[in-house]
């Protein structure tokens, strides 16, 4: 009678840690390599920061520069107190604002128009969509100077135009002109020109990220809905409208911090005349014209804190937006 041999049981072998001092030069060899770029942004980033904030919360004007190291610094809050006590911060912080919202949701309607009419394939789309693309993609200074020669009060084409076929009497300062009547309705001009400006060169890009979006849009669900006999309205908004919230609401967003931190569009177009006086202007002004560097420096320091909780709220619409 042969009895059947029982296996022995095999103990797994240990496992083999990696040895600590291995860890330790991976470890050493990762912040070699990471080094140079933080040195980078602590030169170009960090302590630009630190040097605002020491400005912000002192006395310091532009001839105080070579005396810096030299005596002590006196810590204050009088700028931030003269700035929230002052009508142009106020002022500038609502035209700021103005100008970011009009901005904002003007080149996310414009790039939804024209993503939205360019969406069917026809003969020439592809020159269309680049020819779309210009004033995306030239440079800030030219298109600065075609609005300037276009709306040029003396030899611009618009009041040309105006005077000869619209009967205007006398030639219409676009850039430098602050309220204006039409109809009997007050109407900031130059703010009006600045903001249509802004949307004419940033909604090629709300177009492209809408065109994206569309293209990724089954083609199925709308067949299907159209089976169903829902017409173009409802198709547009029950199926493509949601399809390009996630979208646009990141778009307006990001809209509206790049176009709150603008200075080189407003700047080259009017330099702040005209009531278009933004917060980055205001900022130049303190620094450059008064000569003021802890006036500016607590202007920039107001303009971070709100551009701050703008960030956090496009962190987390993007991070709620990449979960759904």
């Amino acid at each position: 009678m042969r009895t059947a041999r029982v296996p022995a049981s095999r103990t797994p072998a240990p496992r083999t840690r990696a040895p600590a001092g291995r860890a330790r030069r991976e470890n050493r060899s990762g912040w070699l390599l990471v080094s140079p770029s933080l040195a980078v942004v602590a030169l170009v980033v960090l302590l630009p920061f630190a040097l605002v904030v020491v400005f912000g919360f002192s006395e310091i004007r532009l001839v105080d520069i070579p005396f810096l190291g030299t005596e002590p610094i006196e810590w204050s809050l009088d700028n931030f107190e003269r700035a929230m006590a002052s009508q142009a911060f106020w002022g500038a912080l609502w035209t700021t604002v103005l100008y970011a919202g009009l901005t904002a949701a003007g080149s996310l309607a414009v790039g939804l128009v024209l993503a939205l009419a360019l969406r069917r394939p026809f003969r020439g789309r592809g020159l269309v969509r680049a020819l779309l693309l210009v004033p995306y993609v030239l440079p800030v200074v030219a298109a600065a100077t075609i609005w300037k020669t276009m709306l040029n009060p003396q030899y611009g084409v618009v009041n040309a135009f105006g005077r000869a076929y619209l009967g205007w009497d006398t030639p219409v300062g676009f850039l430098s002109t602050t309220s204006a009547e039409v109809w009997g309705v007050p109407v900031p001009v130059a703010l009006l020109v600045v903001v249509l400006f802004d949307i004419w060169k940033s909604a090629p890009l709300a177009f492209l990220f809408l065109t994206a979006r569309l293209q990724a849009v089954p083609g199925e669900i709308e067949e299907a809905a159209a089976l169903d006999g829902a017409g173009r309205r409802q198709t547009l908004r029950y199926i493509l409208l949601p399809q390009l919230r996630a979208v646009a609401l990141l778009l307006l967003l990001l809209r509206f911090i790049w176009s709150f931190q603008s200075f080189d569009d407003v700047y080259l177009l009017t330099e702040g005349a005209g009531s278009t006086q933004v917060m980055a202007i205001k900022v130049y002004t303190e620094l450059v014209t008064k000569a003021d560097i802890g006036s500016a420096a607590a202007f920039g320091l107001l303009m971070s804190l709100i551009l701050g909780v703008l960030l956090v709220g496009y962190v987390l619409l993007s991070r709620r937006s990449s979960e759904s």
